[in-house]
């Protein structure tokens, strides 16, 4: 799919800012949530991974969410902490289609593991005696293979469009990553085929996994408030909140980029918005989903037991 490339351009140049001094400030800033994203994500992996009792279906689903998060962050983060330093901003025209067909499979593969990680806690919550009859293993690996099944046709849908498209003279993206939108506005040929599937594509992946999960954290909090402990309901609200906190920013600052009309003007207030769901969720996202679990805190606690007693012995 990536072979054929009818362009005049070969390669292209992205950034993040025209001030060049604000390029160290912003390598550290961003080395910074890389580093606290890796280490998040890949120890949730590890410890997951590692401990048996945590073997279940939730955190098979959180399990899918941090090797997600860990891949997007991956795909577009190396390059431009090396164009920071080097200060060479230049990817090819293969490699530009290639980070955003896998740019846009791990986005919208999280949208919908988001929405079965949501439906999840609906049945945990709303229905907990009929949970381990719904919520089994089986049922868990065919949302994880749906999601990416969706991922990998709606990134195709985009980068066969994009593929469709020449770009002339013009090679400087304006953002720090090879996306859907700062690439249409250098195209010289018509884009309104990519911009019908954007708007089709991206409408159905942001508006239907948010309805879902907005319809299952109704009902979950409306159990919430049946509770009668005082102490369990305030428990139970804090751990939502923070949810409902990522899930805002991942699902609003995607539809402030993708469904709002975009001019040459409005790319910097967008480049700011897309830093929330393409670098500081994936951050946090180990923090809501795993630590604040108190069976994490527990098998963590032991993890560190362990290898502080192997030190010293």
């Amino acid at each position: 799919m990536l072979a054929r490339n009818d362009s005049l351009v070969t390669e292209f140049i992205p950034g993040l800012t025209d001030h060049p001094e604000l390029q160290q400030s912003l390598f550290y800033l961003f080395l910074t949530i890389y580093t606290v994203t890796m280490v998040g994500n890949l120890g949730s992996i590890i410890l997951i991974g590692l401990n048996s009792h945590l073997h279940t279906p939730v955190y098979y689903l959180v399990f899918i969410l941090t090797f997600i998060d860990l891949c997007c962050s991956s795909v577009f983060t190396p390059q431009m902490l090396m164009n920071f330093v080097f200060r060479k901003n230049i990817i090819s025209y293969v490699g530009c289609m290639t980070q955003l067909f896998f740019f846009l499979f791990f986005v919208i593969s999280e949208c919908y593991m988001l929405t079965s990680m949501a439906c999840d806690r609906y049945v945990a919550i709303c229905t907990p005696l009929l949970y381990k009859v719904t919520m089994f293993h089986k049922v868990c690996l065919v949302l994880s293979l749906a999601a990416y099944v969706v991922g990998f046709t709606g990134a195709s849908a985009h980068t066969g469009c994009m593929l469709r498209l020449t770009f002339c003279n013009v090679n400087i993206i304006n953002h720090y990553l090879c996306d859907i939108l700062p690439l249409l506005q250098l195209s010289c040929t018509s884009t309104y085929v990519s911009e019908v599937v954007v708007l089709i594509v991206v409408g159905i992946n942001i508006t239907v996994p948010s309805f879902t999960i907005l319809v299952s954290y109704i009902f979950i909090l409306t159990s919430i408030l049946h509770i009668k402990s005082a102490q369990g309901r305030s428990k139970a609200f804090s751990t939502c909140s923070s949810h409902i906190i990522a899930l805002s920013l991942f699902f609003g600052s995607a539809a402030f980029i993708y469904l709002k009309y975009s001019s040459p003007g409005s790319m910097d207030l967008k480049k700011i918005s897309s830093v929330f769901y393409t670098n500081v969720v994936p951050m946090v996202n180990p923090l809501i989903y795993t630590l604040r679990n108190k069976d994490i805190k527990v098998t963590l606690r032991k993890s560190l037991l362990k290898i502080q007693r192997r030190t010293m012995f």
